[in-house]
């Protein structure tokens, strides 16, 4: 019987089996990086330790220094949770050597499957070699992990040298292993994924299907179950074909076989040995704790010889602390506020208070609804999310909102090009022309002596405020007959809400500060100064650092005074697992390059000067 689990992993994974663990009575042992002492998993856990430093490969990826916290907190076993070293078979055998229960498959089966080379020589496909214009395009992928890191798209031949060394770095820090390999690019087909549970009985469970063809990067935002409108043959052939895969390699445990759908026929991907992100969506249909059945398994406990029967449709989206708008680029800061109103359900490593940081995954929270209804479903996950309170750093929240209500994706008719026809309009800004109104006015209210407005006769007051990505100014004037602000009526001003009419309809604005960053409903605005401060000028041409992260590489050749064309790469930044290329935004001239590899940014640092010809 298993009495305590160490959770190989950190943030919303560790906490999701963390609840579980304590459901089943379960002692539980985290492991935190020095970047992660206060993170919430580290707190949540009846037990942490420490593994010295903040990088991935010097904390998580480091599987002698996690076997020796397991021994040290009395840890009878091992979860991997998604990530870092769940699918690393060397890992897995480290810990049966050391005595502790794994909880996942056997090494044999993960190396067999969680290498994608071998995985797809398993199932008769051979990746390519020798790449050629006619094999263009093509998908440079990484060969362990997953999670859209390491892999790459190539259109150009000649871009793929340059492509290959990207994905093999992100590969190997993310996972500990670059290696690489190259598969046909198939556009714009669906991504569906079958789960599987499997016992040491040889029981093999497969739970539905899921649809996660809605990703950005090669990394998924919006999954659900089951797979809408797959046909019956169809949705046949991928359970079958995952149920092989899973008793090819003898499979014990939970684990996913995923299918690249087009044109009516489904294209093995890759199987990942495993839990996978979106696995509350298959609980909630099912009605399954999949990380409660992985922990029987591992004690040895058969499964029933029928899976339950599947009721409901459920949708999860992924919010993560990016702009979209920005190339998905990751966001930091302090997350003030998180709190999503139900009836969803809420996977987080976070909460009120916690600082988003630069070393690991931007991913904030996962969201669930289920209901019985495709239609149910995704209209109550929109409505949860357009609610929520997310004060912070930037995320992709409005574009998830927007998503969920797309013709394309109401009408079940999405596939993975999703995102580059339509991310243009699904980011373009629409925020409330009021919310500085009503910011303005609140904070008038907040800083009043006397905590109400006086009945006099005043000059127009004006307020400015930083509003997607523009200025936008705020005026209002106290009268005899209360507050006058260009033809809106002010029903109600304090400190936390303001009630204007605006064409004869009252609208509520409940504002929120903290410092000069203001939140009103889900509008965020920046307090401004009357005067701009000279010293954040900077020349015409300035790129400037759009997350903190490290200067990895800089263009080979390149030094003040060299012509550049617009996108052509200048340097690339690493923060949060992955590679960021910054690109010459004319075409002109490299007059200042200040950085160089290895060294250490933060937002709004000058990192090169472009003066446009």
């Amino acid at each position: 019987m298993i009495t305590s689990v160490l959770v190989a992993n950190r943030g919303e994974i560790a906490c999701r089996v963390f609840r579980t663990c304590h459901d089943l009575g379960i002692r539980t042992v985290a492991v935190h990086s020095d970047a992660d002492t206060t993170a919430l998993h580290a707190r949540a856990a009846d037990t942490s330790v420490r593994l010295p430093g903040k990088a991935p490969a010097d904390t998580y990826l480091r599987g002698d220094l996690i076997v020796k916290a397991a021994l040290a907190a009395g840890a009878d076993a091992v979860h991997p949770g998604y990530g870092f070293l769940s699918e690393n078979a060397g890992f897995a055998r480290a810990v049966l050597d050391a005595g502790l229960r794994w909880i996942g498959p056997p090494p044999d089966a993960i190396e067999a499957m969680a290498s994608k080379t071998r995985a797809k020589q398993l199932m008769g496909i051979q990746p390519l070699a020798d790449i050629t214009e006619a094999d263009l395009p093509v998908l440079v992928k990484a060969a362990a992990g997953g999670g859209g890191r390491g892999m790459r798209v190539v259109r150009r031949l000649a871009d793929l040298e340059a492509e290959l060394a990207t994905a093999r770095a992100e590969a190997a820090s993310a996972f500990g292993d670059g290696e690489v390999f190259v598969e046909p690019y198939v556009e714009n087909g669906r991504h569906v994924e079958v789960q599987i549970l499997a016992d040491t009985h040889g029981t093999v469970w497969p739970l539905g299907t899921r649809d996660c063809s809605l990703q950005r990067r090669h990394q998924k935002v919006i999954e659900e179950a089951p797979a809408p409108g797959l046909p019956p043959e169809l949705d046949a052939e991928v359970r079958a074909l995952a149920v092989r895969a899973a008793r090819a390699v003898d499979y014990v445990g939970a684990g996913t076989v995923e299918f690249l759908v087009a044109y009516g026929r489904a294209h093995f991907l890759e199987m990942n040995t495993r839990l996978q992100v979106e696995h509350p969506v298959t609980e909630a249909v099912f009605g399954v704790d999949l990380v409660a059945e992985q922990i029987r398994i591992a004690e040895g406990h058969p499964l029933e010889t029928e899976p339950p029967r599947a009721r409901g449709h459920a949708v999860e989206a992924r919010l993560y602390a990016e702009d979209p708008a920005r190339d998905w680029s990751p966001q930091t800061g302090t997350l003030h506020r998180l709190c999503v109103p139900g009836p969803v359900r809420l996977d987080t490593g976070y909460t009120d208070g916690d600082e988003i940081g630069v070393h690991y995954d931007p991913m904030l929270a996962k969201v669930v609804a289920h209901a019985p209804t495709r239609t149910e479903a995704v209209r109550r996950l929109a409505a949860a999310l357009e609610r929520a309170a997310i004060h912070g750093p930037v995320t992709n929240r409005d574009l998830l909102v927007r998503s969920l209500r797309h013709p394309e994706f109401t009408a079940a008719r999405m596939d993975t090009g999703f995102y580059e026809r339509h991310l243009p309009d699904l980011t373009e800004p629409s925020p409330d022309p009021h919310a500085p109104l009503a910011a303005a006015l609140a904070d008038a209210h907040g800083r009043s002596r006397f905590g109400g407005w006086r009945n006099v006769p005043s000059q127009p007051q004006i307020r400015r405020y930083a509003m997607a990505g523009e200025e936008h100014e705020a005026r209002y004037q106290h009268t005899r007959n209360g507050l006058e602000a260009d033809g809106v009526r002010v029903v109600r001003a304090d400190a936390g809400l303001v009630v204007l009419e605006v064409d004869g309809v009252e609208r509520k604005y409940e504002v929120t500060r903290y410092g000069e960053q203001v939140y009103v409903n889900a509008t965020a605005l920046t307090a401004l100064p009357r005067f701009a401060d000279p010293a954040t000028q900077h020349a015409p041409g300035s790129l400037l650092a759009p997350m903190p992260g490290t200067v990895v590489r800089v263009t080979e050749g390149l030094t003040a005074g060299t012509p550049v064309k617009a996108g052509d790469p200048l340097l690339w930044l690493e923060a949060m697992k992955m590679q960021h290329k910054i690109t010459a935004p004319v075409t002109g001239t490299l007059t200042s390059l200040p950085v160089t590899p290895g060294q250490q940014v933060e937002p709004g640092m000058l990192l090169a000067v472009v003066q446009e010809a």
